[in-house]
């Protein structure tokens, strides 16, 4: 036992990387347990001594892990550069928490949360989710404990300590497309109301919320690009956009004269309404027609009806199900809108496009772009057999 470096407070190792701390606040004994080196150790009982001094302490029994997860949650869950993450993310932390972490763990004392006790939440929920979320559980939980520690909260976390860490199974990125197959997805929602949002996903290989933030202010029509500088955020009960989530997000797509064609034709439309000038009307001089501010590509409700809105956005997740229930109907069970994306991509990629171009293009890291996105299209095991035969000739 150490005594008199530490004030009022006492240090001993219980084993190997484990110390206790005791000390007194408010004219009571406490007793903690940390992990860590032993300069961990006196750096977090220096703390403590701090805290009771200044009357900011907080027993520890008293501060339960469920507790630290609701402030955390409350405050905006920041990371390690200390910015809260946005809407919809921290509703799926708090959803995570909710549903698989605070009904085991939640009234466990916080600095008495053990790696063992960790484990055996991983292994319980194994039986009941998939992989890939038990990986997601533990990142948003050590990202709350991490932020425990910053707080000084915590010595250290628990997470460190662990027996073995969440790995998530293959991810299974989607289908990919081929020519033929997006002819014929295309050929069957033409004259659908989606029509025009499915061409440019496969066209830009923008994401849906890129494309349901889309405004007309966004086409440079002399330089054939869509700029993309927002994306729509759903949050219960509300919709508002936000800036992309890194620098690379930020973009200018060039198009296509036959895109390009399709949104002039469907302004034209919107420049219709807001003049109130009939579709059956013949051909009138639009030029000085000016759309609101913040007039939407893909508004929320249906051209032409009561009620129309320029800048009213459409639901994310209704825009998902129509898409689907179509292509299912078209022949193609399972796909989603998000395939779209990967179909742009993948078939850039195997065209022989260098993939930090349509990495670039697409706002994304080379890297993980083509770990998500280089999936093989039916022929292409072919194509490299026949480029291998070729080579195996002329050596032989």
């Amino acid at each position: 036992m150490r005594r008199g470096r530490y004030g009022d407070g006492t240090l001993d190792e219980r084993a190997p990387d484990v110390w206790r701390l005791r000390y007194r606040a408010a004219g009571k004994r406490v007793a903690v347990t940390v992990r860590g080196s032993k300069r961990d150790a006196q750096k977090e009982l220096r703390r403590l001594l701090r805290t009771a001094d200044t009357g900011e302490h907080v027993q520890p029994a008293k501060l339960s892990l469920g507790e630290w997860i609701a402030r955390w949650i409350q405050s905006g869950a920041p990371g390690r550069r200390q910015r809260g993450v946005g809407k919809s993310s921290l509703a799926r932390y708090e959803e995570l928490f909710r549903c698989h972490v605070v009904p085991t763990l939640g009234d466990r004392p916080l600095q008495q949360l053990r790696p063992d006790e960790i484990d055996a939440l991983y292994l319980k929920l194994a039986s009941k989710i998939s992989a890939r979320s038990i990986l997601s559980v533990h990142c948003v939980l050590g990202a709350c404990l991490r932020a425990a520690v910053r707080q000084r909260v915590l010595a250290t976390s628990p997470m460190q300590y662990l027996s073995k860490v969440p790995s998530p199974e293959e991810s299974d990125h989607g289908i990919a497309l081929d020519a033929e197959q997006v002819r014929r997805l295309v050929a069957g929602f033409r004259g659908h109301p989606l029509y025009l949002l499915v061409m440019t996903a496969l066209a830009t290989g923008m994401r849906r919320n890129e494309l349901l933030a889309l405004m007309w202010d966004d086409l440079n029509i002399s330089a054939k690009t869509l700029t993309v500088v927002r994306s729509l955020e759903r949050s219960p009960g509300s919709s508002a956009v936000k800036s992309p989530k890194t620098s690379r997000g930020k973009r200018a797509i060039v198009i296509d004269n036959e895109l390009l064609g399709l949104l002039l034709a469907e302004r034209e439309l919107h420049q219709r309404i807001a003049a109130g000038v009939p579709d059956d009307t013949g051909p009138v001089d639009l030029s000085l027609v000016k759309l609101p501010e913040g007039a939407l590509v893909f508004p929320g409700t249906p051209r032409g009806g009561d009620g129309f809105s320029f800048t009213t956005f459409r639901h994310p997740s209704t825009t998902s199900k129509t898409f689907a229930n179509v292509a299912r109907k078209l022949g193609f069970p399972g796909l989603r809108l998000h395939d779209l994306r990967g179909t742009a991509i993948t078939r850039m990629l195997n065209a022989g496009i260098p993939a930090h171009i349509v990495a670039k293009r697409h706002g994304h890291d080379p890297a993980v772009m083509l770990r998500a996105y280089a999936k093989a299209l039916p022929q292409d095991d072919a194509q490299a057999a026949a480029v291998m035969g070729d080579m195996l000739k002329e050596v032989l």
